[in-house]
């Protein structure tokens, strides 16, 4: 792959770019001392590349690179990582830098492989996304991602010299998929498996948030990934020509989504065409759900996760809980910092965007959390001294530890929305007429961020919300200056009371915290920037009303009618501190991070013609009969 279509790539694809900086080896790692342990100098004089195709089960050959230690006086234990991004540079005498996890894992002496999965690049077969798991495979034909890395495991353990008889598996994002899926009645030599921001149900990671579709991300993502490749091959294929820097701009030009079809992809992106023949939670997504199958489980779990990953926050929390109700008695870990996606690999961690967090904090992961927990269950080095549950806690911006997540103890509360933009933790008194209401209009969307970049961005999730604040389109409701430090840890559940002129509506809300007036700068701020009232998002979601009662039945909206709607908005960990005020904004449009609800129902919003795309005046009620809240749980000793 050439340097260039790195560049597209990254350009294209926020997600992609940390699977692509780990996968094509061109990730951002530290320099100097730092990095020699993963230099090309030193993995070259240290490993030997080795290349083979793999037979599975049925036939299929797998392209797989191997780097070996030269020294084979010791016996080392095999680290995997199955990609659908290339294990590229190919051939023997071409090296990566750097290898495994992290530039630390070379130099401690691991044997590393690389495999292109089935159907992708060198690999032989027919590429499925998130391929759905077998359950009861009756036959050498039953195969999934399950039974490829079990028959890999096999191969590399009666093929490959000096190994010590254990395997590790990592992978992050769609590579986090495949390690999930690799301890699903796991080949008995795994004993250590990390999946890292993995994707666990394609209907939620990445593409459609509670029924609503991430338009930019989505279509950066097919536009290259997407094309077919019947063929093993080396290379990517063409790039996409936006010809605008203007998201904003590309995406409004666009009309409806069924312009995609007619204008670019032309039948030539099969996922695509695929996903939006199913808008529905139906079983062509069920099936691409890895979550009910992670029972059997027998290898020693650490998810990771980022707290401001702005793809795969779901997969990371939901793959924790469901190993942890599926598999009692295993080694289950959850790992979640300050970071944007995959930003633990590829960078210190030490700030997102305008928000610093006070410490290298993927520094300290790499060292303290990561390469302990490989080199105990691999290596049987060191002491296990990790804990359940290692989070860092943003606004106070420090690691915490806790004997399970969410942690135990935690005060149920909720956060009401009031008269006079107010809200606070005692409920309305004030009868059931009470609301507030905006005209939401698709034809003048609020945009989910000042950036005009082409593609979703990894900073939006802590970005200055003061610009959407001022929108007659949205609301906002805060509290009086916090007098103490007001702690939110665990899942955040979002409950409204609704009405829409229309028959279909989104509803976005975000939590977040508002500085002082007087609060300090820091060193690196762009010019013009201050966080003197700065609006920092900490958590946002977004529903498709139409699901709010069921993903597979969707259902219109009664016009008019006050109507409940709940959703998840993902848990947190962050400390809302004294002198600061917390605040809620609710909007119905986030452009073009959200593709535009015509407010007007129909069956596919996919096919919906650009007359199907019509205002609506929205209600948010606010009173003691329909009252409109946040539910979280607030730490012991840390609220007003």
């Amino acid at each position: 792959m050439t340097s260039r279509a790195r560049q597209v790539l990254a350009s294209l694809l926020p997600g992609l770019a940390l699977a692509s900086a780990v996968a094509f080896g061109t990730g951002c790692w530290p320099s100097g001392s730092e990095a020699v342990g993963g230099s090309a100098e030193y993995i070259r004089e240290h490993y030997v590349k080795r290349e083979y195709r793999i037979r599975m089960r049925d036939g299929v050959r797998l392209f797989t690179a191997v780097y070996m230690p030269r020294d084979t006086s010791l016996r080392y234990p095999i680290l995997m990582r199955r990609t659908p991004y290339s294990v590229q540079p190919y051939g023997e005498s071409h090296y990566p830098e750097p290898l495994g996890p992290s530039e630390l894992f070379a130099r401690e002496g691991y044997i590393f492989v690389y495999q292109d999965v089935r159907g992708r690049f060198m690999s032989e077969g027919e590429f499925v996304n998130m391929t759905p798991h077998v359950s009861e495979k009756e036959s050498d034909q039953d195969i999934d991602e399950s039974s490829d890395t079990y028959d890999t495991i096999e191969w590399l353990i009666q093929n490959i010299p000096s190994n010590n008889g254990k395997v590790g598996m990592w992978g992050i994002s769609y590579p986090g998929f495949y390690a999930a899926a690799s301890m699903i009645d796991a080949h008995p030599a795994l004993a250590a498996v990390s999946p890292q921001a993995p994707i666990s149900d394609w209907w939620y990671d990445d593409f459609h948030h509670h029924g609503a579709f991430f338009l930019p991300h989505s279509f950066g993502f097919f536009a290259v990934f997407g094309q077919a490749r019947p063929v093993p091959t080396m290379e990517w294929g063409p790039e996409f020509e936006f010809g605008t820097p203007d998201g904003y701009d590309f995406y409004m030009d666009l009309g409806p989504l069924r312009n995609v079809e007619e204008r670019y992809f032309k039948g030539r992106i099969k996922f695509w065409t695929e996903a939006t023949r199913h808008p529905n939670y139906d079983e062509f997504w069920q099936a691409r759900n890895i979550l009910p199958h992670l029972s059997n489980v027998a290898p020693a779990v650490m998810t990771v996760g980022g707290w401001f990953d702005a793809e795969d926050l779901y997969g990371p929390l939901q793959i924790y809980r469901s190993i942890e109700e599926k598999n009692p008695g295993i080694l289950n870990m959850l790992v979640m910092g300050p970071w944007p996606h995959g930003g633990w690999a590829r960078s210190d961690g030490d700030g997102l965007g305008n928000v610093r967090f006070g410490a290298r904090t993927s520094v300290f992961y790499r060292e303290n959390i990561e390469l302990p927990f490989f080199d105990y269950f691999l290596k049987g080095k060191g002491e296990l001294v990790l804990p359940e549950a290692y989070v860092f806690e943003t606004g106070s911006n420090r690691w915490r530890t806790f004997e399970s997540w969410p942690p135990v103890g935690l005060e149920s509360r909720s956060l009401y929305l009031q008269a006079s933009e107010g809200l606070s933790f005692t409920p309305p008194q004030n009868g059931r007429e009470a609301w507030d209401e905006y005209v939401s209009d698709p034809a003048k969307p609020v945009p989910y961020t000042q950036d005009i970049a082409i593609r979703m961005t990894r900073e939006y999730m802590t970005d200055d919300q003061r610009f959407a604040a001022r929108r007659p389109d949205v609301l906002a409701y805060e509290t009086e200056v916090l007098e103490e430090d007001v702690t939110l840890a665990g899942p955040v559940g979002a409950e409204l009371w609704v009405s829409t002129s229309g028959t279909d509506s989104d509803w976005i809300v975000k939590l977040i915290d508002v500085f002082p007036s007087d609060a300090a700068d820091h060193a690196g701020l762009p010019r013009g920037v201050h966080m003197g009232g700065y609006q920092m998002m900490v958590r946002s979601e977004v529903v498709r009303g139409r699901f709010r009662n069921s993903y597979e039945h969707p259902e219109p909206f009664v016009p008019n009618q006050p109507t409940r709607v709940e959703f998840e908005l993902q848990d947190i960990l962050h400390t809302f501190q004294k002198g600061h005020r917390i605040m809620v904004q609710i909007q119905s449009t986030w452009f073009p991070l959200v593709d535009r609800n015509p407010q007007k129902y129909v069956d596919n919003i996919f096919e919906a013609e650009e007359e199907d795309f019509i205002k609506a005046t929205q209600r948010v009620y606010r009173s003691s009969g329909y009252p409109s809240r946040l539910h979280v749980g607030v730490l012991p000793g840390s609220t007003n």
